[in-house]
């Protein structure tokens, strides 16, 4: 008898939006979970410090919101552009919401990389998203007005694009290109992580247009930038700083003596010469830059000559020559300030007023009242926003920046003294991360290399060009977090054993290799039989084609077509949707299985 299947009904309707909504809740509960009470937290930080907290940063970049003619001195104005896009709607407390919706969003792109890219368990990727999270410090920098958040973001996400595609087109590339630039504009500290993720898609043998629209995007908003900047300052360059700031970082142990500075023919780089002896110095070189204070040299050409072309030139000039002078004292000096990032605790430092900035204030923030382009620091924010409020405080009217509100307030200031991720978490992450960088050596480090090279250097960078600081330790959690998950993913991959066995029609040589990446919907890598392949007069009868035996990964024809342009890499061609499970190898093959893929 044989029995005819009904046709397909092409009436029935798809299923309700609510269904599906309902289904993909299910599926990512657990992170659904920890987002809301996420977010729930950052309404709390609303509620407690309204609208925003202040660091002394912020009144040169709402400065430069209030007055665009004229780019800053000091940094980048990308997150002052930001504050001027949002300016029409005079609130602060909207920027703050905006930036905590960026938290928000980091955690969003580590989770969907490592769940659609990596393929790990909803737990796996969850736990990489908690420090971004629930982190007191994450949140506290969220409210500030700063740019970090904005920084972050965009790092999180290049290394999430890069990451993801496994094939690159040069319209991708621009697009990547164009983060870069944003990233380079909001932190200087940006060109180098373009310099980063060239050197990557180098290694992963990507397409050379690709890489040139990916440079020539970034490099034509940062070049237009660079000649504005000439316009208002005369030099070709982002900012009149790097000089001054590398200034600061040999402040401690520069030795005129050591340098051979002669003061009757370089008398402007004599007159940067700290007299104190390098034992006698402070601890922190914020105290030689920022203030001119007793023994403080970098204000010893007058008010108004600080961060000028000359006064950064000469500075650099004088830095320079104290890192060649004294390479050892430098090294030690870097040293030391990386890690001081990998504490338990958080100590005081640079000074105590630096340091409370970085805690939920216990008072109301008062706004000082510093000169500033055409304009006073408290009179730029009232100009931003009409609604902070006036007091009058020893017969002055002075703008509350701002306001404490109870209970939210006092129960941030408990939960920032027990919710944070200590230093030396952060260090166990990084060396979880070269474990796997290390592991994957013939793929020169795989995926795991570029999300851990780009935290390694933002913690190191600091330590090397300016000075320590607690917020620059941020922006490298989430990279520390994506590096040590892809390294854990073959820890958190299902059994193979629950993979159905399929035949295929050879067996796979020796030398091929899987990836680190998983496409959604993929069946996890599985038992591989490597061994010679069968003679063609004993293999089984079989459809399809015959097996690759250059040492690349077998696919299946009607496949999608997921490889990147860097064909040979191992990781560039991991199992697709067509993918078979474990190899059955043709009878009279001797094989030896292996579990998993190699590295």
């Amino acid at each position: 008898m044989v029995t005819v299947a009904d046709r397909p009904r092409l009436d029935v309707p798809p299923p309700e939006r609510g269904a599906r909504l309902r289904a993909f809740l299910s599926r990512h509960r657990l992170f659904v979970a920890a987002l809301a009470l996420a977010f729930l937290l950052r309404v709390v930080t609303m509620l407690g410090y309204g609208p925003a907290l202040w660091f002394n940063d912020s009144y040169e970049y709402v400065s430069g919101a209030v007055n665009p003619s004229r780019p800053s001195a000091l940094r980048p104005n990308g997150y002052s552009f930001l504050l001027l896009l949002l300016r029409p709607l005079h609130s602060f407390a909207l920027v703050a919401f905006i930036q905590h919706l960026m938290g928000l969003g980091i955690a969003v792109l580590i989770y969907t990389l490592l769940r659609g890219r990596f393929g790990l368990p909803g737990w796996g990727a969850t736990l990489a998203a908690v420090p971004v999270l629930f982190d007191a410090y994450q949140i506290q920098l969220e409210h500030l007005i700063m740019s970090d958040v904005m920084f972050m973001l965009l790092v999180v996400g290049v290394i999430t694009l890069v990451l993801w595609h496994r094939r690159m087109s040069w319209r991708l590339g621009a697009v990547i290109g164009l983060m870069l630039a944003l990233t380079a504009l909001t932190r200087s500290i940006g060109l180098p992580i373009l310099a980063l993720v060239v050197v990557y898609l180098l290694v992963k043998r990507t397409a050379w247009k690709t890489i040139a629209a990916m440079i020539t995007a970034c490099a034509l908003p940062v070049v237009g930038y660079m000649a504005w900047f000439a316009s208002a300052h005369g030099n070709f360059a982002m900012t009149n700083s790097d000089g001054a700031i590398l200034y600061m970082r040999t402040s401690l142990f520069a030795d005129c003596t050591k340098m051979k500075v002669d003061p009757r023919e370089e008398l402007e780089l004599a007159l940067l010469c700290i007299s104190a002896p390098p034992s006698e110095r402070h601890f922190s070189g914020q105290k030689y830059l920022w203030w001119a204070q007793n023994g403080q040299r970098f204000h010893a050409f007058g008010v108004g000559s600080t961060f000028t072309p000359e006064m950064n030139k000469t500075a650099g000039t004088f830095a320079q020559r104290a890192i060649l002078s004294q390479p050892t004292d430098y090294l030690g000096t870097v040293a030391g300030d990386f890690f001081r990032a990998f504490h338990w605790g958080r100590p005081r430092f640079p000074d105590a007023q630096t340091y409370l900035q970085y805690e939920f204030p216990l008072t109301t923030k008062v706004l000082p009242a510093w000169s500033s382009y055409q304009g006073n620091t408290d009179t730029d924010a009232r100009k931003y926003d009409p609604g902070l409020r006036v007091a009058r405080i020893q017969d002055k009217q002075r703008v509350i920046g701002t306001d404490l509100n109870d209970p939210w307030a006092t129960f941030l200031q408990g939960y920032q003294r027990v919710v944070r991720l200590p230093g030396i978490v952060l260090g166990a992450l990084l060396l979880v991360g070269l474990a796997g960088v290390a592991a994957r050596w013939r793929r020169l480090g795989g995926a795991v290399l570029l999300p851990w090279l780009a935290a390694f250097g933002l913690i190191l960078a600091p330590a090397a060009t300016a000075e320590f600081d607690y917020r620059y330790l941020l922006p490298a959690v989430p990279l520390a977090c994506l590096a040590a998950a892809i390294s854990l993913r073959h820890g958190f991959s299902r059994p193979a054993a629950t993979v159905p066995p399929t035949t295929v029609p050879a067996a796979v040589t020796p030398g091929d290799v899987t990836s680190d990446a998983v496409i959604p919907g993929d069946v996890p890598t599985g038992t591989i039989m490597i061994g010679p392949a069968a003679p063609p007069a004993t293999a089984p009868a079989t459809t399809g084609p015959p097996a690759v035996t250059d040492g690349s990964v077998a696919t299946t024809p009607g496949a999608p077509d997921t490889g990147t342009t860097d064909t040979g890499t191992p990781d560039s061609a991991p199992p697709g949707p067509g993918t078979p499970g474990p190899v059955t190898p043709s009878s009279g093959t001797a094989s030896a299985p292996t579990t998993g893929s190699a590295g």
